[in-house]
């Protein structure tokens, strides 16, 4: 998973969730290097910030969506900044998935399961609501 995020904070919080549910979390702190960083690492998701310096959250997700190689990896988008039609935007841009900060650790977890559903048969064929198993 790429997270795309200038928070160091928010960063270590993500790392640690996606670290502790068996995933393999990758961070880009400048927003100008996620699309190489993506194109190198081919994260199964991609977890961005909106608001970022540089290339905006919105942005990076339409430069995602219009990438060959990155087309069709699932987006997460995860911002403070919740103002009406927000979700409409960011889900018009392409991310099928909009937490909002604060975040609540059980919507995170479950949002990201959500967006990988190839995981559950690679993890001992857990379905949605069961734990999974213990990723080796």
């Amino acid at each position: 998973m790429l997270i795309v995020e200038d928070n160091a904070l928010n960063i270590k919080l993500f790392c640690d969730l996606l670290a502790a549910h068996g995933h393999e979390p990758q961070a880009v702190t400048d927003s100008r290097l996620a699309l190489d960083s993506a194109r190198t690492f081919d994260p199964d998701l991609v977890i961005t910030d909106i608001q970022l310096p540089h290339v905006s959250g919105l942005e990076l997700i339409r430069m995602l969506r219009a990438d060959a190689q990155l087309g069709e990896v699932p987006i997460m988008a995860v911002t403070a900044y919740s103002a009406q039609g927000d979700e409409e935007r960011i889900r018009a841009a392409g991310a099928q998935s909009y937490v909002s900060k604060p975040i609540s650790v059980v919507k995170f977890v479950a949002a990201v399961q959500e967006l990988l559903p190839a995981e559950a048969g690679k993890d001992g064929g857990s379905t949605p609501g069961q734990e999974p198993s213990p990723r080796t």
